[in-house]
């Protein structure tokens, strides 16, 4: 068995604060909630301090703070629908893999006897994956993704990367 994992956590910094807002007024959030967050996310400022230094004030237009509490609830909503739309474009494209969703993690589950399917399996729904997150906006950092492979046998397992240079990104 092998796993693919994605780590939801690197989404916060490219979170895009309108596309939010239209999907809180799309899921029918109440106006009052839909305001609090267009209030706390519309329109922020930031700067740097690094020891006697500070930088200007500039616009931020995405992204929210990996430390708030509302990270994790606002990337969630964010991703609501991109759940079904994976699985429906893994059906289409018969790409057999199996999803487990956690709050912050993400888990894609190829099963086969032969490593060079699940990495052929891994491959083609990573493209898919990439492609439709980069449509949401979203940008991927490949650092924070892993391949995990299992193996039954006993004594030495090598087993290969997941080569994904064809599509011009990392080795997983």
């Amino acid at each position: 068995m092998s796993t693919l994992t994605f780590d939801i956590s690197q989404f916060f910094p490219s979170l895009n604060h309108q596309i939010l807002t239209l999907i809180l007024k799309k899921a029918e959030f109440d106006n009052c909630i839909i305001n609090f967050f267009a209030n706390y996310l519309i329109g922020r400022k930031m700067n740097y301090f690094w020891n006697n230094f500070t930088s200007p004030m500039f616009d931020i237009n995405i992204g929210v703070g990996q430390g708030s509490a509302l990270s994790p609830i606002l990337s969630a909503l964010y991703l609501l629908l991109f759940p079904y739309i994976i699985e429906n474009c893994l059906k289409y494209f018969k790409i057999p893999i199996s999803i487990i969703y956690f709050v912050n993690n993400r888990l894609f589950i190829s099963q086969s006897k032969l490593l060079h399917i699940s990495n052929c399996h891994f491959f083609c729904s990573y493209n898919v994956i990439t492609n439709l997150l980069e449509k949401f906006g979203l940008i991927v950092e490949h650092s924070k993704t892993e391949v995990f492979h299992f193996n039954k046998s006993q004594g030495t397992f090598n087993p290969p990367l997941l080569n994904l240079s064809f599509i011009g990104e990392n080795i997983l």
